[in-house]
């Protein structure tokens, strides 16, 4: 799939466009570790819908670069939410509807908390994806901490090497955790494997999941954002929560009193027979709620 570069805050971002001009936005952004061809499965029914349908690369994930040498490499929330309000405004789109889910989905959910008059509607995996970077320290359930071994590991210098030394096997093991009932191919695989190949991959990864923890410090110039994030403000718009019911690290009890975040019409639909990698997994639950807004 072709895409475009469009010059967007911090980044020079990759971007696939589908459908016509004039349709209404719709941004769907992919997780940790994945790439835009998450959407693969949606796009093409959105945009024969008559939506304008856009795909952006992550920061640090497939052609998407940053701009400066001097920008610090952050995976932080508040620079994902940053990107995506940016990318909108590069593209001109006044108001879009929102889909992501992992890093994308928390992308979605800061805009539409933060920016809600540019939101007509968002489809969230797995709930309330804001961080509650306050309460990092609190411990989860044992099953729950064993679960985010990835993160723990990459806190370290040996994970941080495992992941450079071998970016494929490393994800590719993470895929097959956190859905362990798709059958993806390696082919398959490997199409998305190539966006890890990014320069600023690792230490993009890293710090996402050392800043979560208070392991890191952020990018200075993101923290009136994380001011904010850190009020755990309320979603307004329209919202459509999604959770794979065999999601191996975040299982669908853990999205089951989400509703309490969400002040505007919402909903929440656990989907059967699939994992993380919603998107992939299930496609039409994603087309029907994205077609369901008022728009």
């Amino acid at each position: 799939m072709s895409h475009i570069m469009v010059t967007a805050g911090a980044l020079d971002v990759a971007v696939e466009l589908h459908g016509p001009e004039g349709g209404t936005p719709a941004v769907l952004l992919h997780g940790f570790p994945d790439d835009a061809r998450a959407w693969d499965g949606v796009a093409p029914a959105l945009a024969a819908a008559g939506l304008r349908v856009v795909v952006p690369y992550l920061r640090g994930y497939g052609p998407t670069r940053y701009r400066d040498a001097a920008t610090p490499r952050s995976g932080q929330q508040a620079a994902l939410g940053a990107d995506l309000l940016a990318l909108m405004d590069a593209l001109g789109l006044e108001r879009a509807l929102l889909a992501g889910y992992d890093w994308g989905g928390r992308a979605a959910c800061i805009a539409s908390a933060l920016w809600p008059d540019r939101v007509i509607g968002l489809v969230s995996a797995n709930g309330y994806n804001i961080q509650d970077i306050a309460a990092a320290a609190r411990p989860a359930p044992p099953e729950q901490e064993a679960r985010y071994w990835y993160q723990w590991y990459l806190h370290t210098d040996r994970g941080v090497a495992a992941l450079e030394q071998d970016r494929a096997a490393f994800c590719r093991y993470l895929w097959r955790l956190w859905s362990p009932t798709w059958r993806f191919t390696e082919a398959e695989f490997a199409r998305t494997a190539a966006s890890f190949d990014n320069p600023d991959f690792v230490a993009t990864v890293v710090q996402s999941y050392r800043h979560r923890h208070r392991a890191a410090l952020g990018d200075p110039a993101l923290q009136g954002i994380e001011d904010r994030l850190a009020a755990r403000p309320p979603i307004t718009v329209p919202s459509m929560v999604l959770h794979g019911a065999e999601d191996g690290v975040d299982p669908p009890a853990n999205s089951a009193g989400c509703a309490r975040w969400f002040a505007g019409p919402f909903g929440r639909v656990v989907v059967p027979g699939a994992g993380h990698f919603l998107p992939r997994e299930a496609p039409q639950p994603w087309v029907e709620a994205l077609l369901a807004f008022p728009r």
